[in-house]
């Protein structure tokens, strides 16, 4: 070997470890920089058991997005069937139990002595001595529907593995499973169980299945994003083109992306993602603990507009102006990249799971060369439009219609759109906008009823009709105390807006039973109360005079099943139904048991 080829080896070697010591470098960057972006978590391990006498599978895990929230826990397997045992999590007592229609249906929360609870919903019965204390319960205040927020803490005492319910499928509930959380008790943050170990194997990489850029001197809803498709090399995700050229000196990111666990096809959500520019740490975010007071913020994490328009979920890398307390570190972050001359940026994105599986996008991204900014012509296009922005009262008003959106209703700016029409039948409509525009809260809508609208009992009687895209929504209607022919109510989505007379009381029907029937082949009795409005405010059912339980599972029929509350021999039953503006209807039937 020469003296040339020698000192070329060394110089060769020596690059190769200055490559390996600066990767080595990089990491231990990166380790540090994660670890200053999102503590550590403390959570205990092995404490809590599987909650479900079923495989040990998901459905759904914590922070899967979900239509306007997360979701906010474990959706539990039940082997597709109900009436599977329900075990406590950890010892404890019950602390809540809580029955609706929807939501959660059948719910059960239990408190642990290490200061979190579990909840536990979809159920079907209790456990007997519970159930007999909740039916009780409801014959108390006279309604199905109960939260039962003070049950006495020695009432109902657990230890870890006791039999507490049955699976079931109730409230909003689209298959058999139990929806599991586990909760900060003091601050009731609902925590990612996935944190606590219940050991479902997971060594799967998320999978990135787009990329999405957009130019931030605009409004995220003012503009459609460009999307990239992507390809793996060396398992390394990257965009099929080499390099992007941004019209904007300006953009941020959001991705599609997606997580499964050992053994099953299940896409479930991710846990964290990171973004770098040039190997600078950016902005990221990390799906451990979500309060329900903030799950809503969900509209503001993806591209709302671009899924409501049909298209898949993106979640943003970067914070819009009005996502107040976000999920997003650091807190001063915007992840809005600068591209302030034409040189390239290299960018990269880490996404993870619990179990700290890793996947990275990496692509080079740089301003177009003759790019010069259209500030000024924007400026001019807005200047005779209604633009409405976040973080202030935004307001509109005619001789018609008027209503206002609190000051934290938006998450980015937009120009807003008003329309009128008039229907050859009823009062005017009038078209606020339109549904790719989320809104956070609730904003007060007020009509003005026709100008020959006699004041009478029919201005007690008005609702405001809001549809869009075949979804429809009835609110009751208050007169202004000044002016009587002003109707308001809230709403927080724009659509179609109408003002109606409803003097259309609901309508009761029962199914498979008849008044004077002999029942005593039946186990139940079972009616369907249906409106105008869809909306029933108020349903009574008394036998021979005293209160009687029908439950109203997912809001659909009204059941009773026979107990021993309905004796045999001769009955009077009595059903009472009344909708939003004080419609009512009743019917009363003999029957024998």
């Amino acid at each position: 070997m020469t003296t040339i080829d020698k000192f070329t080896n060394l110089k060769l070697l020596l690059i190769y470890k200055r490559r390996a010591f600066c990767i080595i470098i990089l990491q231990f960057s990166i380790l540090i920089c994660h670890a200053q972006l999102f503590p550590q978590k403390h959570y205990p391990q092995d404490y809590f058991i599987w909650p479900v006498d079923a495989t040990k599978s998901l459905s759904a895990n914590f922070g899967e997005l979900r239509s306007n929230h997360y979701h906010m826990g474990f959706d539990c397997r039940t082997d597709q069937r109900v009436n599977k045992p329900i075990y406590a999590a950890a010892d404890g007592y019950i602390a809540k139990v809580k029955i609706e229609p929807w939501g959660f249906g059948r719910a059960i929360y239990i408190n642990h002595p290490n200061g979190f609870t579990t909840l536990y919903a979809h159920l079907n019965d209790f456990y007997p001595e519970l159930e007999d204390y909740i039916k009780a319960q409801q014959y108390k205040l006279q309604s199905w529907k109960v939260f039962l927020e003070d049950i006495p803490a020695n009432m109902f005492t657990v230890k870890k593995g006791d039999k507490i319910a049955y699976s079931g499928n109730t409230g909003g509930s689209q298959g058999p499973h139990v929806h599991f959380e586990i909760r900060d008790t003091k601050t009731d943050d609902v925590l990612n169980p996935a944190l606590f170990n219940f050991q479902v194997a997971d060594n799967v990489p998320p999978t990135i299945l787009r990329l999405a850029m957009y130019d931030r001197q605009q409004s995220m809803f003012e503009q459609s994003p460009k999307i990239y498709s992507l390809k793996k090399i060396n398992g390394i995700y990257t965009t099929t083109i080499p390099l992007i050229i941004a019209n904007s000196d300006k953009v941020s990111f959001a991705i599609s992306a997606n997580d499964k666990v050992n053994g099953s096809n299940n896409a479930n959500g991710i846990y964290e993602a990171i973004l770098f520019d040039n190997e600078k740490l950016v902005i990221g975010f990390q799906l451990d603990k979500i309060n329900y007071d903030a799950t809503r913020y969900l509209n503001a994490h993806i591209d709302y507009k671009y899924k409501k328009a049909g298209g898949p979920y993106l979640q943003h890398l970067s914070k819009l102006p009005g996502y107040k307390n976000s999920i997003y570190a650091p807190k001063n972050a915007d992840g809005i990249i600068a591209l302030e001359n034409e040189s390239p940026h290299h960018i990269k994105i880490e996404v993870k799971d619990t179990d700290g599986n890793s996947s990275f996008i990496e692509f080079d991204v740089k301003r177009y060369t003759n790019f010069s900014p259209n500030t000024d012509q924007v400026k001019k296009a807005l200047a005779d439009k209604t633009v409405f922005h976040p973080g202030f009262i935004n307001v509109f008003e005619n001789s018609n219609i008027r209503f206002y959106l609190p000051e934290n209703s938006l998450y980015d700016s937009f120009v807003f759109t008003y329309n009128e029409t008039m229907p050859n039948t009823g009062y005017a409509i009038h078209q606020l906008h339109n549904t790719l525009v989320p809104l956070h809260g609730y904003f007060p809508v007020s009509i003005k009823g026709p100008s020959n609208f006699a004041i009478s009992s029919d201005n007690q009687k008005m609702v405001i009709h809001r549809w869009a895209n075949g979804k429809d929504d009835y609110k009751k209607a208050v007169p202004n105390k000044k002016d009587k022919n002003w109707f308001t109510a809230s709403f927080r989505e724009f659509g179609q807006f109408q003002l109606l007379i409803d003097n259309e009381p609901p309508v009761i029907t029962p199914i498979g039973f008849r008044d004077g029937m002999n029942c005593s082949n039946l186990s139940r009795i079972i009616f369907s109360i249906t409106d105008n409005t869809e909306e029933v405010e108020n349903f009574t059912a008394t036998l021979d005079g005293k209160w009687l339980r029908f439950s109203n599972d997912k809001g659909r029929k009204f059941i009773y099943e026979f107990d021993e509350k309905c004796s045999p021999g001769s009955h009077e039953l009595k059903i009472f139904a009344e909708d939003l503006v004080g419609n009512k209807t009743e019917k009363t039937y003999q029957f024998t048991r």
